[in-house]
């Protein structure tokens, strides 16, 4: 028999009603807006009116993957329908997925096998709106920028230092760079401008940690979009554009109820990436999650050093969240990939390779056990390629370092195939933890950036281009000296150049540019060749999705 894809698995299970899930975790019908049968959203709210219940938050996490992925949000799913399965009230909480990548080269976001968030297809495309929304708030602001300095610019905005992108929620390289206002003088000033992925915005950052409307209002306020001719910073505030964002945003702040193929409660909102942004779902779909779950398990993106640093130094110190167990999610596929192998080999057995990639994954157990003190367990998420001494390798090798190791297969057989993992989850949430951040609370961004290079990448140390430093001594004289750091960094390798991997030693990490998101409250660094708006590859996924007569979609990963 054929094997399913994992639309076609999605597409075989018929889903509760939304409302019976809502019901299950006890969500009024008052605070549900359904969009249609199986999604909806949940009045923020509810977490005003009603008091915070004790819940044990659970992060899954991985080491550097490769291109394709690795399934931590397929490991997050079925490890939360395998707590359902033993008894235990659990709920998680899930990144959106971005347009960008279901139609680039990594597909969709919504799990995989037997361990998937459904309407699969909804929640990889259009969903209820979120991203629409966001890119619609990111552009106004880009407008009202434009008009203000075509309207007479008192604020005296400096044409060349506007620093607010454009965006657009798919990788189009051709919008990296760009001239618009051309035409004559009716519309408006010539200028170079750029667009950003819409994950990449900070309209995104501000949306996934604001704590109410309020919030957010106040966020979108600080946002700094251009600095004038005497170099003193403009705000959103400045333009007066933050009530109408924040008009365009009030629906898409709610979080979203799904489910899993099991019928598990999940919350799926927001989706900033982590290698350009701080990777983390809402903190207001974390809170909920908590909120309706004794026990809550979410996901932060790519490997630890990038998600996890991220979920921990920004999101949880500006939240006041204490995880209290991290799943470090490694497949034979990605280590094999660390020690050398190319993508298309990954099938083959290949023990001296995944021999050598093992050190990535001990680097991750060590910073998340010691840099940020908290209970740790490898979850080997088993791939139909994998061989049996493949697997045995690296069990083998972590038990010598006394490294907890459980073999995941929600893949293949959803909550039932986790049911290991979740034991021993339940067993770590209960152990002593000493949680700690890679830097403290009001560190200088140098410390900071510092911190995390040494302590989390394992590097020598930071060089900072002239341009840079520039930027660092502006940032200071603004104010924005002493605030959390969000580095951007490829994906693929502890350092700053994707083609280094494993575990390598002896490097330095350079910082190129470095802004300010006051909104979302933090410094961005930018590192090696990374960009905010990624390309699609020669043969895009987009070529192989369709939609048949009956409006079914088929190829959707």
């Amino acid at each position: 028999m054929a094997q399913l894809s994992d639309i076609e698995i999605a597409q075989s299970v018929k889903p509760r009603p939304i409302t019976e899930v809502a019901a299950s975790l006890g969500i009024a019908e008052d605070d549900l807006i359904p969009y249609g049968r199986d999604k909806a959203k949940v009045d923020y709210n509810v977490l005003k009116r009603e008091p915070e219940s004790p819940s044990k938050l659970v992060l899954v996490t991985a080491i550097n993957p490769t291109p394709a992925g690795e399934g931590k949000t397929t490991t997050t799913i079925g490890l939360t329908d395998a707590l359902r399965r033993m008894g235990k009230n659990a709920v998680c909480a899930l990144r959106e997925p971005s347009l960008g990548p279901v139609f680039g080269i990594k597909g969709g976001a919504a799990g995989g096998g037997y361990a998937q968030v459904i309407p699969m297809e909804d929640i990889n495309l259009h969903f209820t709106g979120d991203f629409h929304a966001i890119g619609a708030a990111n552009n106004l602001l880009a407008a009202m920028i434009d008009n203000h300095i075509k309207q007479g610019n008192e604020l005296g905005i400096d044409p060349r230092r506007i620093t607010w992108h454009r965006c657009v929620d798919m990788n189009d390289r051709q919008l990296r760079h760009v001239v618009d206002g051309l035409g004559g003088v009716a519309n408006g000033v010539p200028r170079e401008d750029s667009y950003d992925i819409t994950v990449a915005s900070e309209v995104m950052a501000v949306l996934c940690l604001s704590s109410s409307i309020h919030d957010l209002k106040e966020r979108l306020g600080r946002m700094v979009v251009a600095y004038t001719y005497d170099r003193q910073p403009v705000t959103a505030s400045d333009l007066h554009a933050q009530g109408a964002m924040a008009a365009l945003l009030k629906d898409a702040l709610k979080p979203n109820l799904v489910q899993s193929l099991e019928g598990t409660p999940a919350f799926v909102h927001g989706g900033p990436f982590a290698n350009i942004a701080h990777g983390c779902n809402s903190v207001m779909a974390t809170r909920m999650a908590m909120h309706y779950g004794d026990i809550t398990v979410t996901e932060a993106g790519f490997g630890a050093d990038l998600g996890a640093e991220k979920f921990m130094d920004i999101k949880c110190r500006m939240a006041g969240l204490e995880p209290d167990a991290v799943v470090i999610v490694a497949t034979v596929r990605a280590l094999k990939y660390n020690g050398g192998v190319a993508k298309a080999d990954l099938g083959q057995e290949n023990l001296q390779a995944l021999e050598a990639g093992i050190p990535n994954l001990l680097r991750h157990v060590g910073n998340i056990t010691d840099v940020f003190g908290l209970p740790a367990v490898v979850a080997i998420n088993r791939f139909p390629t994998d061989t049996e001494a493949e697997l045995q390798l690296i069990e083998d090798k972590c038990h010598e370092l006394g490294v907890n190791v459980c073999l995941s297969e929600v893949w293949a057989k959803g909550g039932e195939g986790g049911l290991d993992l979740a034991q021993e989850v339940l067993r770590l949430v209960q152990q002593p933890k000493h949680f700690s951040y890679a830097y403290e609370t009001g560190a200088s961004v140098v410390d900071a950036i510092d911190a995390v290079a040494r302590r989390v990448y394992h590097a020598d140390g930071v060089d900072f281009t002239p341009a840079a430093t520039k930027q660092l001594k502006q940032l200071d004289q603004q104010g924005f000296g002493n605030l959390p750091v969000c580095i951007a960094k490829t994906q693929y390798s502890f350092t700053d150049d994707q083609h280094r991997l494993g575990a390598p030693e002896g490097f330095r990490i350079t910082v190129r540019d470095v802004h300010v998101a006051a909104g979302a409250g933090f410094v961005v660094a930018m590192t090696g060749a990374i960009m905010t708006m990624p390309g699609l590859p020669k043969h895009p996924a987009a070529e192989r999705i369709d939609v048949d007569d009956e409006g079914r979609i088929t190829g959707l990963f």
